[in-house]
């Protein structure tokens, strides 16, 4: 199969062209200049011509293209050039899937997450399909194997307790951004968002016991969106995206900094981050090389997900346990459906057990080290690209 790769310096790309490579394909690369979504003249001329690209036999040279995230652009040029478009969306929230332009009929969208999939296909998207994320098993397996010839054959970890991941206590943290809410309603969901810090795996923010929507209905007088036209975007669950991110901000905040006060605690994240008591910032770690090396040589790793992430496995989590991480994790139904608490990793149903755990684990060496050898085996054997790429660019899938 001959495939073209839009490449938008996404950190994984090369990853998953490798294993495209590895799979027999041939990739070929190409990058746009794009700024927004619309389809420029540049982009429309570009695509076409590869689009247009004829082999010798006379027919179309590509047999499709594919990209990380979802673009519509892109697929409008698809689709006016009648070229297969795949897209495989590791990103959430990811709004271009509210583009008008999703059912186009050259789509083949992938989301790894099985609640956002229902609730696509719940609004008529016929172009969206399931798959969880990937990792690249032959560079994880051998960038494992070369860190511990360094040391002799054993790991000697740097770390006691690792996070790696954005803080958003930022220009991201959107909510603390309002001018004004009604004391009455900003009351009543800070609560809300203190209890949902509190509970892992249930969505309080769907729950009409906790948020119904005439409380959406206010939080939508105070919270401005411009409407392009071009998007049919369910402003209402941007509020809730809104809310949840403030939850991760906060239970990120709140869980390192317990575990900065009873662990040798270290973070990776983005520049400008405010500062944790307890918690040495390391700043950022390069996905190919550093990430890895982190993960491997923790004795815990932490994952915190994302609040938007109601259900699906997010990256981090195979990406921990693909580099031969201990994993400590909030509980998401979908990682408690592909992998075995106490055999694979650790499962948290709250912070408080997060940090429970934490301790237990680092106390007890022999129990860490077979979980770590145990998740590593089963996301190298059921997530890596070469065992997921075959479905996923099955053009009739």
């Amino acid at each position: 199969m001959r495939i073209l790769f839009y490449d938008w310096d996404e950190f994984n790309g090369e990853d998953c062209r490798d294993a495209m490579r590895r799979l027999g394909h041939q990739v070929d690369v190409f990058k746009l200049d794009m700024y927004g979504f619309d389809l420029t003249p540049e982009m429309d001329e570009k695509i076409r011509g590869l689009c247009g690209k004829k082999g010798d036999d006379g027919a179309r040279y590509y047999d499709l293209l594919f990209s990380f995230d979802f673009f519509p652009n892109i697929s409008e040029a698809c689709q006016k050039y009648g070229m297969p478009y795949i897209s495989w969306v590791f990103d959430c929230p990811h709004y271009t899937l509210d583009s008008h332009v999703t059912n186009n009929s050259v789509n083949r969208i992938f989301v790894f997450d099985s609640l956002l999939y229902k609730r696509l296909v719940g609004k008529g998207v016929s172009t969206v399909r399931y798959s969880p994320l990937g990792v690249n098993d032959k560079r994880l397996s051998e960038l494992c194997r070369r860190l511990d010839e360094e040391t002799g054959g054993e790991i000697v970890y740097e770390h006691d307790v690792s996070f790696l991941g954005n803080l958003y206590d930022n220009e991201f943290n959107f909510y603390d951004q309002v001018e004004y809410i009604p004391s009455d309603l900003k009351q009543y969901i800070d609560i809300v968002i203190k209890a949902q810090e509190k509970v892992f795996g249930h969505d309080l923010f769907t729950d009409e016991k906790a948020i119904t929507q005439t409380h959406i209905d206010r939080l939508r007088e105070y919270i401005n969106f411009e409407n392009s036209g071009k998007y049919e975007l369910d402003y209402d669950e941007i509020i809730r995206d809104i809310l949840r991110k403030k939850v991760t901000v906060n239970e990120r905040h709140d869980i390192l900094a317990e575990m900065g006060k009873r662990f040798d605690t270290v973070l990776y994240t983005m520049p400008g981050a405010k500062p944790i008591e307890g918690v040495c910032n390391l700043g950022i770690a390069s996905y190919s090389d550093k990430m890895p090396r982190v993960f491997h040589r923790s004795k815990v790793n932490l994952n915190i997900s994302l609040r938007s992430i109601l259900s699906g496995v997010p990256l981090r989590v195979l990406d921990i346990l693909a580099a031969g991480g201990f994993l400590i994790t909030n509980y998401q139904s979908e990682i408690a459906e592909y992998f075995e608490d106490g055999v694979d990793l650790v499962i948290a149903g709250t912070p408080e057990e997060m940090v429970q755990k934490t301790a237990y684990y680092l106390e007890h060496d022999a129990e860490r080290k077979q979980i770590a050898i145990n998740g590593q085996k089963k996301v190298l054997e059921n997530f890596a690209y070469t065992k997921l790429l075959p479905m996923i660019l099955d053009e009739k899938s």
